[in-house]
């Protein structure tokens, strides 16, 4: 039975940080692009870090420099550290699973970020 489950997510202050985990289970995660999504209320969900299967990058543009996305293959995790966070980066996070045209997608984990 293929698994995500996010983890980490909370209340934090503006300029905080956090630390976002996606545990992966059912599939060989190590072939996998991973991604985090994020949806705002009333926005459409919105790709804000990848990680291939090899280890390269990419981020939006709005949390470069902020957010650092990583990969732990023999725990089977993806990892998204936060810092410096916004009110602008509160949102519902998705881990999100992509090889060829299979997709798997977590439950979510929220992030409010509010003083």
């Amino acid at each position: 039975q293929v698994q995500l489950v996010e983890s980490g997510g909370g209340l934090v202050q503006p300029g905080g940080s956090l630390r976002l985990s996606c545990a992966a289970s059912g599939f060989t995660f190590s072939r996998f692009v991973m991604s985090w999504y994020r949806q705002a209320p009333g926005k459409e969900r919105e790709l804000v870090a990848h990680i291939s299967s090899g280890g390269s990058t990419n981020y939006a543009d709005s949390v470069k420099g902020r957010f650092t996305i990583s990969r732990d293959n023999a725990k089977n995790t993806v990892y998204l550290q936060m810092n410096s966070l916004k009110s602008e980066d509160t949102a519902v996070y998705y881990c999100n699973s992509l090889w060829g045209s299979i997709v798997y997608w977590g439950q979510g984990t929220q992030v409010t970020v509010s003083s």
